[in-house]
């Protein structure tokens, strides 16, 4: 047996072996060689100045994160000025409620009907905002006291029912498979299309990021698949991403349009893409690249990307293309017989098209909890299916993530539907864009302000051309008057999303913003209050794990009593 020394001097010859030399040598090379293509991609994708705005902030952030570690005292610093603005933050949300009325723990005795229905009599009086005003933007999809009745009815029909077992609920499988068929109808889906109900638009989004994972995996073998969306996409497909090991590369927006790039967008596929879709409407051989999508309209500044361009690379590449119609479901495809037409197709007669999610319980007034998510074929959608065969328990399938759900979702949903109907939904979406260009041309004609792109669906976002007039003074000013209007950042910017309630309110809100901007005109400071402060701050705040941190105080206030 060899001895320590001798195995010491036989590792040492083999560590310097020329075998060796050129296995480092080549580890080293192609270290160097891929960083080298990563660096020369994301510049191309994301184009010199905005990489290089990219590369500082992460410089900067990896320096801060250093500075934290090893510099005596500061992480403590920072974490002390974390706690105290999480702390603040938490007492506003969970409010200030006496010890006696909080239910820690099971009452020992139940309650009787009355004392129940008086606790929550209680605690709806907790509600401040006055909803019904329509000074809220998005949020409250309210169809009418009407609708409410009606589905509050279909609830209790309905209360025990449970989609899971339709052999037991048989009415409730009728119905959402009928309110699936309704919106791939509005949707001129294919013959062969087909869909399933989700609790809601970020449901939708994962189903498909896992379809697409899932079959580009079984028939491709595909293990690092990737996504290419513009970077206004709504974040649940970040969250998708993350949840199922998906690279997410984000395209910039055409400034001027507020649409994705396409430019961009076609240099991302072109680096990874070998994916052929055979006109069986099988899957072929495949590289790492899963999908590309775009938004009919986008949350931040709803914009509706050029969806048949996108359709049209879609085709080129083969490769299946998602349209994220959560927030217009239920208003695009009115649109034109409500007198409002759209540039051009942003449903299934887009030939590259592969699914489209679609919100009900937004401007469909179903309650919340519903959304339908749709695909050109039924062999895509049994990528999106869940199915084991050999639990002890028993064959389980089901066809989303829940596995149990509340049939009274479904019955309300298909109770709005049918209650509305195709004349009612296009009344509504009439009334809804009158409203909305009724707020983009007032903005439009004050001076300090832009609208961002053109609103074709329900959302009108703007931002202050003036730096003297900054925009986050103008949403503290509004939050002053009782408006609670969605901030956004990167750029700074406001939107408002019309709903049925802001009808009522849009001339108000054209004044309320005159009436805003002259106070700013004479007083830039008179808007510096929480909104400014909050928003102001965090886009000065280099350090983003700071923000994470906030965050993680804001989601435990949600639970906290």
């Amino acid at each position: 047996m060899l001895g320590l020394r001798e195995l010491n001097a036989l590792s040492l010859s083999v560590a310097r072996s020329p075998a060796v030399d050129a296995a480092k040598n080549a580890a080293l090379l192609y270290f160097l060689l891929r960083s080298a293509k990563y660096v020369v991609d994301y510049v191309r994708v994301r184009g010199p100045a905005t990489a290089v705005s990219d590369m500082v902030k992460y410089i900067i952030q990896k320096t801060i994160t250093l500075a934290r570690t090893f510099v005596p005292g500061a992480d403590g610093l920072i974490a002390k000025q974390v706690e105290e603005n999480v702390k603040s933050l938490q007492a506003k949300i969970v409010g200030n409620i006496p010890e006696n009325l909080k239910h820690r723990a099971l009452p020992a005795q139940g309650l009787p009907h009355s004392a129940v229905i008086k606790e929550l009599v209680r605690l709806k009086d907790l509600d401040k905002v006055d909803w019904n005003a329509g000074k809220v933007s998005g949020a409250i999809y309210h169809g009418g006291e009407d609708v409410n009745k009606l589905i509050t009815e279909a609830f209790g029909m309905y209360t025990v029912s449970n989609p899971l077992h339709p052999e037991i609920f048989p009415g409730v499988r009728q119905m959402e498979a009928e309110v699936v068929s309704m919106v791939l109808r509005m949707y001129n889906a294919p013959e062969g299309a087909a869909g399933s109900m989700t609790s809601g638009g970020t449901e939708s989004l994962l189903m498909a990021i896992k379809t697409y994972r899932d079959m580009a995996l079984q028939l491709r073998g595909v293990t690092e698949p990737e996504m290419v969306m513009p970077e206004t996409i709504h974040t649940a497909v970040d969250k998708g991403a993350s949840y199922f090991g998906v690279k997410l590369i984000h395209i910039p927006i055409n400034p001027v349009t507020g649409q994705v790039d396409l430019v961009k967008l076609e240099r991302a596929i072109n680096r990874n893409t070998i994916m052929v879709r055979q006109t069986d409407n099988s899957w072929g051989e495949m590289s790492n690249f899963l999908q590309i999508a775009g938004s009919s309209p986008n949350f931040p500044h709803g914009i509706i990307d050029p969806i048949p361009e996108l359709s049209a690379i879609a085709l080129k590449y083969k490769i299946p293309m998602h349209v994220d119609a959560c927030l217009g479901g239920f208003i695009v495809p009115f649109a034109e017989k409500a007198g409002f037409p759209l540039p051009y197709f942003v449903d299934f007669r887009n030939e590259g098209v592969t699914s489209i999610s679609c919100d009900t319980h937004k401007y469909g007034f179903a309650p919340k909890g519903s959304s339908v998510i749709m695909y050109r074929s039924k062999e895509i959608r049994n990528y999106q299916y869940f199915i084991t065969t050999e639990w002890p328990g028993g064959v389980y399938c089901s066809p989303t993530i829940a596995g149990s759900r509340p049939g009274a979702l479904v019955a309300g949903c298909w109770a709005a539907m049918m209650h509305f109907g195709e004349s009612g939904y296009v009344e509504t979406t009439r009334k809804i864009l009158t409203a909305t260009h009724e707020i983009a041309n007032g903005v439009a004609a004050i001076p300090e302000l832009e609208v961002i792109g053109k609103p074709y669906a329900s959302v009108v976002a703007f931002r202050s051309t003036n730096p003297a007039i900054k925009i986050y003074a103008v949403a503290d000013l509004l939050d002053r008057k009782g408006w609670h209007l969605n901030v956004l950042q990167n750029p700074a910017a406001m939107h408002i999303a019309c709903t049925f309630l802001t009808v009522k309110s849009a001339k108000q809100l054209v004044k309320d913003l005159n009436e805003a901007v002259e106070t700013l005109r004479k007083d830039p400071n008179a808007g510096n209050g929480d909104v400014a402060a909050i928003y102001g701050t965090m886009a000065s705040v280099p350090d983003r794990t700071v923000i994470k941190e906030v965050c993680n105080g804001f989601l435990d206030a949600l639970t906290m009593l």
